[in-house]
């Protein structure tokens, strides 16, 4: 990340679609003997460790979790943040639904029920951290010599992502019209909350290497809202968390978005933003792109699309080798460009990250 000389990039990943393992399984892999955890890392694939320091942001107490009622292949289910959804029944495996949800209703509709939901949202409440964290973990992190993460994946979540998960994509897209106060009281909350529940983590002495800031705001042609809905609303609150977490210790922010987010990266740079993810592929985010546009102060992670995994290994060799430049130049971590699904069989996979490490190591084939 900081463009100096290393013995090999970081070798990273995120993890498959349980249909994925299933179908694994059946071409003859013991999936019960290894790791399935890839964010913390797997030693078969030598997917490198990391440590995420566990804390919670999530609603607590969360919604009932039940079943609504069930119309024939679907069912209708409230989640534990309030959501109301149909889902599809047919094709699940180990609980991961084969498709999206189709979302009905959300928490948040009057500045009343934000009210409400904001009582769910205590950051002092202890659980919101480990037991004896302090005691257990800190020591850990002082001695450690490996990454370091400021929460598990989905933790830190961003102000779009709460505000949509609060109220849906399309309340949402009227509301920073037609309740421009309630937005901007909602993006401050955020910012507060989630410095409240990070503070004692890094008043602690903990130096973490990178946080990831989870924000989906992109869709495949461009981001949900636009860049000056984003610069009213967003930037003024991003800057502060910034700029709160870099004071604090924190190395490294990364904006986690799905989509192409091409358009407000101006603005993530301008909160100090040093890095985004996945790059997603089917949106066209061309990771050498978006370094020629951009530069070495956007550090970039993901971009291997998992559509050419599917293929055959010379599909796959002629895309990793697009890649090689970036990865001489440095600041950037290539992994595929989100889960890997189950039309990747597990012969390609293994073709994948042997031809990875090559990269990684700077080795051309």
């Amino acid at each position: 990340m900081n463009y100096q000389p290393v013995d090999r990039v970081p070798n990273h990943e995120v993890g498959i679609w349980a249909q994925t393992r299933h179908r694994w399984r059946e071409e003859g892999m013991p999936v019960d003997d290894y790791h399935w955890d890839w964010f913390t890392g797997a030693p078969h694939w030598d997917l490198d460790p990391r440590e995420y320091i566990p804390l919670r942001t999530d609603m607590i107490p969360p919604y009932e979790v039940k079943v609504l009622r069930r119309e024939g292949e679907t069912e209708i289910i409230q989640g534990a943040n309030g959501v109301i959804s149909k889902s599809l029944i047919t094709g699940t495996v180990e609980g991961m639904r084969a498709s999206m949800d189709e979302f009905l209703s959300y928490p948040v509709t009057t500045r009343e029920d934000f009210a409400d939901v904001k009582r769910r949202f205590r950051p002092s409440t202890p659980s919101r951290h480990a037991a004896y964290w302090r005691e257990f973990l800190v020591p850990g992190w002082k001695l450690r010599e490996h990454p370091l993460v400021l929460g598990p994946n989905c933790s830190v979540l961003g102000y779009y992502w709460r505000a949509r998960e609060w109220m849906g994509t399309e309340n949402l897209s009227y509301a920073w019209y037609d309740e421009p106060d309630m937005m901007h009281e909602m993006m401050e909350f955020i910012t507060d909350f989630t410095i409240e529940v990070c503070r004692p983590i890094l008043e602690s002495g903990a130096r973490p290497d990178y946080v990831f800031i989870n924000e989906d705001l992109s869709m495949k042609n461009g981001p949900l809202l636009s860049p000056a809905t984003y610069r009213e609303f967003i930037l003024p609150e991003l800057k502060r968390l910034v700029a709160w977490f870099k004071s604090s210790g924190v190395r490294w922010v990364v904006i986690d978005t799905d989509g192409n987010c091409e358009l407000v990266i101006p603005p993530f740079l301008e909160a100090g933003v040093d890095g985004i993810w996945p790059l997603e592929r089917a949106s066209d985010m061309d990771p050498v792109a978006i370094r020629r546009k951009f530069g070495r102060d956007l550090r970039l992670w993901g971009a291997v699309d998992k559509r050419e995994l599917a293929k055959d290994p010379a599909a796959i060799d002629a895309h990793l080798r697009t890649f090689q430049p970036l990865i001489a130049e440095g600041g950037f971590i290539p992994t595929v460009d989100h889960m890997v699904p189950p039309d990747v069989s597990l012969a390609n996979f293994d073709h994948y990250m042997s031809r990875k490490r090559q990269l990684l190591r700077g080795e051309a084939f």
